[in-house]
């Protein structure tokens, strides 16, 4: 049992803001998008990527659509260093992406960042230093003062350093890391005296980052502190304000929907939520939120699982099955009441209406899935999940009461293998139950069949073979077909319904004739299933598959 945590951990912090705006507001656009996956998500991995992995994913995050993207951390990784440079010198960056790279407040790590990506066409440079009192105190040791001097000074000498690379387009990006804990006074200050340093203004762009280093409030704490900074920046008209939720509460990305409604334009994040710890805001979630709600987020996920793939492939690291969106499963239902809700959904669902499919917040197609492995079948699942599945895969149309009855069928398999059913596999235990019963139930099968008028309506002659090829001939009148038939038989069946359709379109297409029949002394109904060329011999073979079944039920013990 876990103990009091009252005098251990601190009550969740506030902040004065009476007046907030953001719960009002909606989200009408995507933010700018940078992918942090080459460096925050790779510094997180067992075993970091190598240069053919790294490269292969920058691609990757190219063709997604990412127009900033964060390369690594050059003045502190050799390996990042020569990607820097291979794809500058190469000119592997397209015109309209912008990389970024990373480095501690030092002049030395500064330095040698400029060296990583000078010449390149436009780049932003990333400085970040902790400001929160317990890394004040404890790590650095320094006061608010010489913090914001140290921003000062490492600003100025970056700015010096660039003023002899005018071929490229330089941008400022400073984050107080720590930001979600620290006094908004204190990263209020610090920040200004980075956007002062760097001069910011018209011709002299840049970013301001607010992370939630390590999450410690609710996101509505977390977007109350980023309009409080938004109402407060200077030049603010100049400034791209971003940020860099972490997920260590698991409220990433409601932390960055609820910044962006606070004045954030910009966000921070992995593909797929990697990063230290509980991971960094997982993009893919967040844009395809926006996406589901009819707003365009700017990244191409129309093959979400290509992409999963090289993810995957490059970081070592698998992604959950039931991932928003993603994982394999994510699309998938076992519950039986979920999966007659999906299959009513589809039967409803217009082609060029406002999608409306039950538990499916998003149409897989959109993302490159096809309806497969919507319904999957176990023990859990039920009636709707199996029909449709039937429905969509081999065109049969099942009776509500004929689902019921061979949902207990199905189920009674599932639960016997103890493992799911594929669509294949529930084709062939309903062929065993009503398409090939005949001879395993009553030694015979059909061997032809003959009509004639009678006075009673219709008269039937059919024709049955044994095993050993032996003949029995059997006659029967009735109103139609199906009624003679069953007279001919010579059992007290009762018809309770039947039915007829086409499998499929076209001269050559099969007949399916279902038909539910009872009889005195039998609890219940039971059904029978023809298929054949001809409408009246898949009627007939209808008759004979619910009769075998019926006889069967007779000769159990």
């Amino acid at each position: 049992m876990l103990t009091d945590p009252s005098h251990k951990y601190g009550a969740i912090p506030q902040v004065d803001l009476a007046d907030r705006q953001w719960p009002s507001r909606t989200l009408t656009r995507a933010p700018i998008w940078l992918s942090t996956d080459l460096r925050d998500g790779n510094q997180a991995l067992f075993e970091p990527m190598n240069r053919e992995r790294k490269l292969r994913l920058f691609q990757a995050l190219v063709r997604t659509g990412f127009k900033e993207i964060e390369l690594g951390f050059p003045a502190a990784s050799r390996t990042d260093f020569e990607i820097v440079r291979y794809l500058i010198d190469t000119a592997q960056i397209p015109e309209d992406v912008t990389p970024m790279v990373m480095t501690q407040l030092r002049d030395d790590l500064i330095a040698h960042t400029v060296r990583s990506v000078a010449g390149a066409r436009r780049v932003i440079v990333h400085f970040y230093n902790a400001v929160a009192p317990a890394w004040r105190e404890m790590v650095f040791g320094m006061n608010v003062p010489q913090i914001i001097a140290m921003v000062e000074h490492h600003v100025a000498q970056f700015k010096q350093l660039t003023q002899v690379h005018p071929e490229t387009e330089w941008i400022l990006q400073y984050s107080p890391e720590t930001f979600c804990m620290a006094e908004l006074e204190v990263s209020l200050a610090v920040c200004h005296a980075a956007i002062r340093a760097w001069d910011a203004g018209p011709q002299r762009r840049m970013i301001i980052n607010l992370p939630t280093t390590v999450e410690v409030s609710t996101p509505n704490v977390f977007a109350d502190q980023i309009e409080w900074m938004h109402r407060r920046l200077e030049r603010r008209e100049h400034i791209v304000l971003s940020v860099h939720p972490h997920n260590d509460r698991g409220t990433g990305v409601a932390c960055a929907e609820q910044a962006m409604l606070a004045g954030a334009e910009r966000v921070e994040g992995c593909l797929f939520g990697n990063g230290e710890r509980s991971g960094n805001v997982d993009v893919v979630t967040l844009a395809l939120n926006l996406y589901t709600q009819g707003i365009a987020p700017g990244l191409d996920f129309s093959d979400i699982a290509a992409l999963a793939r090289v993810a995957e492939e490059c970081t070592a690291l698998p992604i959950h099955p039931r991932h928003p969106y993603v994982g394999d499963l994510v699309f998938t239902a076992f519950s039986g009441s979920h999966q007659d809700a999906i299959a009513k959904g589809f039967a409803a669902q217009a082609p060029d209406a406002r999608w409306r499919v039950p538990y499916l917040p998003i149409d897989p197609k959109d993302l490159g899935r096809t309806y497969d492995s919507i319904v999957r079948v176990n023990s859990q699942s039920g009636k709707g999940g199996i029909a449709f599945l039937l429905q969509r895969d081999h065109g049969i149309v099942m009776p509500r009461r004929m689902q019921v009855e061979f949902s207990a069928i199905v189920q009674a398999v599932a639960d016997a293998s103890e493992t799911e059913l594929t669509s294949d596999e529930i084709w062939a235990v309903f062929e065993r139950t009503y398409l090939a019963p005949v001879r395993e139930r009553s030694g015979f099968i059909l061997g032809s069949h003959r009509l004639f008028d009678h006075a009673d309506g219709q008269g039937i002659i059919l024709t049955l073979v044994d095993d050993a090829g032996v003949e029995r001939v059997i006659e029967g009148t009735g109103n139609g077909p199906v009624a003679a038939a069953v007279a001919a038989l010579g059992l007290p069946l009762r018809i309770d319904s039947f039915e007829e359709r086409s499998l499929g379109a076209g001269a050559d297409a099969l007949a399916l004739a279902i038909v539910e029949v009872a009889l005195p002394g039998v609890p219940g109904s039971r059904f029978g299933v023809g298929r054949h060329a001809n409408t009246t011999t898949a009627s007939i073979l209808a008759v004979l598959s619910a009769a075998a079944r019926v006889s069967a039920e007779m000769a159990r013990p």
